[in-house]
């Protein structure tokens, strides 16, 4: 039984059957006389508004008998004045909705059901996020009801050209997906390419959300460890992306949005560049660049200098390690290195009231026991202290790692081969970044590769464009 009958009986049997109503306690079958006529009410309890539903009862039990003699769509337009109401006859589609949140109201010699949407879903408030704050600027975050970040969206861009793209995935779990973007400066080749992507997967649920869908997204090898997606959970960064062009892949469930296409410069920049004036932004963006190009090889370097100290200058003798090495120093590095994310996942699931003792615990047994027992070298933990430091001055977390992955490179390379190693592994990262795959297809270090001087200018420095520039960046 596919469709719908204008027995209500058989109707409430099928359905009962096929959605389990006798086993779940949270899903409700009301019966109710119409007039003359039997009706029934089927939705989720924690999905239905309670006020909306009372509305609705005590309208449906004033019904009288000629107010059922017009049609399904005509009983629609005048007697359900509550909420979207769409009509359907197809059972795979009305239970998908109902299991959705949607009210599902079925009346005896109808063929088609009334799908009354009033649901609400449980949500946190819009705080902004904890790892993308911003200094000046808006204070909303993304949450993990997709309706509402939509709406966020909305909020900020009032223009009819504004297009959201509903699909779901999943043969399980069909997850909702918005795909957003602008109409008339989207890409269309992109665009396209994305939503028969989507369109495309077969897979059972996406149990992971936003890492469950980019895998689907993006086949090819994920060895290289630098992000093929650019993620954001502040809704202002999320509409001035798509306001240049780009598109925005919102999952239902998931705070974070994925902006397409990607470039190593676009998921570098963060909110506080075109919060400040100017000279402010491209300060801040210069020192986030500076830092992490720092952070990548400081260790590396380091080593190598201690394995030939006759390259270091007079003026910089004072970085020699005077103290007995009892470890080598690679060997010590690659010790922090794990230790630094021992002690990061370990903050994720302290309870907060026992943070702060954590922290002091751990400052002390890493700084000053490590050292005094021999175990580290002073000059090894400070600067893997502003390595630790300078990883959280940008806000992908992802990129975050794939930079520590390469430094990790680095450092065995360096320790093993000497200027050599340090050599090839610059050539390693070099080539892990350019050769980055995406969906897009489209260069990672662009508009550096392939070279577009006005546009890496426009990337390092916070200048404004001329309209005909932001044309072509559009079309990029």
């Amino acid at each position: 039984m596919n469709t719908i009958s204008k027995d209500i009986s058989a109707n409430i049997q099928y359905l009962d059957q096929e959605i389990f109503v006798n086993d779940n306690f949270d899903i409700i079958n009301r019966e109710i006389r119409l007039g003359q006529k039997e009706g029934v009410l089927y939705f989720i309890d924690g999905f239905a508004k309670d006020d909306i539903i009372e509305k609705l009862m005590e309208k449906l039990l004033a019904l009288k008998e000629e107010d059922l003699s017009c049609s399904a769509d005509e009983f629609k337009k005048k007697l359900i004045p509550y909420g979207e109401v769409d009509l359907d006859k197809e059972f795979p589609s009305i239970i998908t909705k109902l299991l959705s949140g949607v009210t599902c109201l079925f009346i005896d010699g109808f063929d088609q059901v009334f799908e009354i949407d009033c649901r609400t879903y449980p949500q946190r408030s819009v705080e902004e996020p904890d790892k993308d704050k911003v200094m000046r600027g808006s204070r909303d975050g993304f949450v993990e009801t997709l309706v509402l970040n939509t709406a966020m969206m909305r909020r900020r861009i009032r223009n009819p050209q504004l297009i959201m793209q509903m699909m779901s995935v999943g043969n399980s779990s069909k997850t909702d997906i918005a795909v957003c973007y602008m109409k008339d400066r989207v890409d269309e080749k992109l665009l396209k390419k994305v939503l028969d992507k989507i369109q495309s997967i077969k897979i059972d649920a996406l149990t992971m959300n936003q890492e469950s869908l980019a895998e689907c997204l993006y086949r090819g090898s994920w060895l290289n460890p630098f992000p093929k997606f650019r993620y954001t959970e502040r809704p202002d960064a999320a509409s001035a992306s798509v306001l240049e062009g780009k598109i925005a892949v919102m999952v239902d469930n998931s705070p974070s949005v994925m902006i397409l296409p990607t470039t190593l410069f676009g998921i570098m920049e963060e909110a506080d560049d075109y919060y400040f004036p100017p000279i402010t932004g491209t300060y801040l963006r210069l020192s986030r660049i500076i830092i992490n190009i720092v952070a990548l090889i400081l260790t590396p370097t380091f080593l190598l200098l201690m394995q030939h100290p006759e390259w270091i200058p007079e003026s910089l003798q004072f970085i020699k390690i005077k103290d007995t090495i009892n470890i080598p120093i690679l060997v010590q590095f690659l010790i922090l290195e794990f230790s630094i994310d021992g002690l990061r996942l370990a903050a994720l699931n302290t309870p907060s009231m026992l943070s702060t003792p954590f922290s002091v615990v751990a400052a002390l047994i890493l700084g000053d026991f490590t050292v005094s027992s021999g175990w580290f070298n002073s000059e090894v933990m400070l600067y893997m202290a502003f390595v630790a430091i300078a990883n959280y001055s940008q806000v992908s977390f992802e990129l975050g790692y794939a930079l520590k992955f390469m430094r990790l490179v680095l450092l065995i390379l360096t320790g093993l081969f000497h200027v050599w190693g340090f050599i090839g592994g610059i050539i390693v990262t070099i080539l892990a970044i350019a050769c980055n795959g995406t969906i897009a297809g489209r260069n990672y270090l662009y508009p550096l590769i392939p070279f577009n001087f006005k546009l890496l200018v426009r990337h390092l420095f916070r200048i404004t464009l001329p309209a005909s520039e932001k044309a072509e960046n559009q079309k990029f």
